[in-house]
């Protein structure tokens, strides 16, 4: 019987290389430039884009970067990084690469680091734990260009999500009972997932409900009263409908209503990166603190805790 030797492929978004204007620049360019991220007409999208968003946009996300940029790189890079590392410890047989969708290490870096080491099956694991088209789908289409030319391809199991798995829920668990402990019972929990446009969730992307499906197993896991919890959207981009309630504007208006205390957890981000750290730990902090609550703590992503690497070795097992 022929023997098969297997790799594993870690896949996320991806991070510029640096926090100046110019690696920001050429991240978002090859980031908006996916049509499973924007998918307007090239004709029309392209000036836009390169005219308009990216001269204004580059900049001022490049400050954010700097913001919480780390020894090691951005916080997406170093814990991207510390959970290929720890996955691999765990797996000291089986071969372990990280490819970005954009910026580097490249998706085809990681593939061709894998088959060099004369893999044969690759389980593929996009660290998004709800599918969205906008993500894993994008994941699947670079896969296909990567192996497109190839006369001999190796054998794939791609791992669509992992948005009700016992293990993945149990981490989250046990990630808001340490939050819980260290800074007391919040009025409320609020779980903020990455939005997208409400247009791809009303074509077919099943996104809404697999956040739903999290929150749902997360709620009944931690067993706590269903009006103690929200599920919102954040980072919304341009002018068209977000998937809603927007996270920005709920926790304006939960302090408005007289909720003091809330904690932030987002269940969406398998690492922290610019949408948790700096835009959920500092900037939406702000706005709540500013509309008249009193405390607010952020729940940090499960990175390379020994509970995420724990669900990545048997989530990965149970597929080869």
């Amino acid at each position: 019987m022929r023997q098969t030797k297997t790799g594993i492929l870690l896949a996320n978004l991806g991070t510029p290389d640096a926090p100046t204007s110019d690696a920001v620049k050429r991240y978002l360019r090859q980031f908006l430039s996916d049509s499973r991220v924007v998918d307007m007409p090239r004709l029309l999208w392209w000036p836009i884009l390169r005219g308009v968003i990216l001269p204004l946009r580059a900049p001022r996300v490049a400050k954010l970067y700097q913001s919480i940029w780390m020894e090691g790189g951005s916080p997406l890079m170093v814990y991207s990084r510390q959970q290929q590392q720890a996955l691999a410890q765990r797996l000291p047989q089986t071969p372990v690469a990280l490819g970005m969708s954009y910026g580097s290490p490249s998706l085809e870096s990681a593939v061709e680091q894998l088959l060099a080491q004369d893999v044969d099956h690759i389980v593929v694991l996009p660290l998004y734990p709800q599918y969205s088209c906008s993500t894993a789908a994008a994941v699947w289409d670079a896969l296909a260009r990567i192996l497109a030319t190839r006369r001999s391809i190796p054998g794939i199991s791609f791992i669509r999500d992992y948005a009700d798995d016992e293990d993945y829920i149990r981490a989250l668990a046990n990630s808001a009972r340490a939050a819980f402990a260290a800074h007391g019972e919040p009025d409320l929990l609020l779980l903020s997932y990455h939005g997208i446009p409400q247009r791809y969730a009303d074509e077919g992307d099943d996104y809404p409900q697999r956040c739903r499906d999290t929150t749902r197993e997360l709620v009944s896991a931690l067993g706590i009263p269903h009006d103690k919890v929200m599920m919102t959207f954040q980072s919304r981009f341009g002018r068209e409908p977000w998937l809603a309630p927007y996270t920005d504007e709920t926790l304006k208006m939960l302090a408005k209503k007289g909720v003091k205390h809330i904690q932030v957890m987002c269940p969406g981000f398998s690492a922290d990166c610019l949408e948790t750290l700096e835009e959920i730990a500092v900037e939406n902090r702000e706005i709540f603190l500013a509309a008249g609550g009193q405390k607010y703590e952020y729940i940090p992503a499960l990175n390379a805790t020994p509970d995420h690497i724990d669900m990545m070795v048997k989530l990965t097992s149970s597929v080869r």
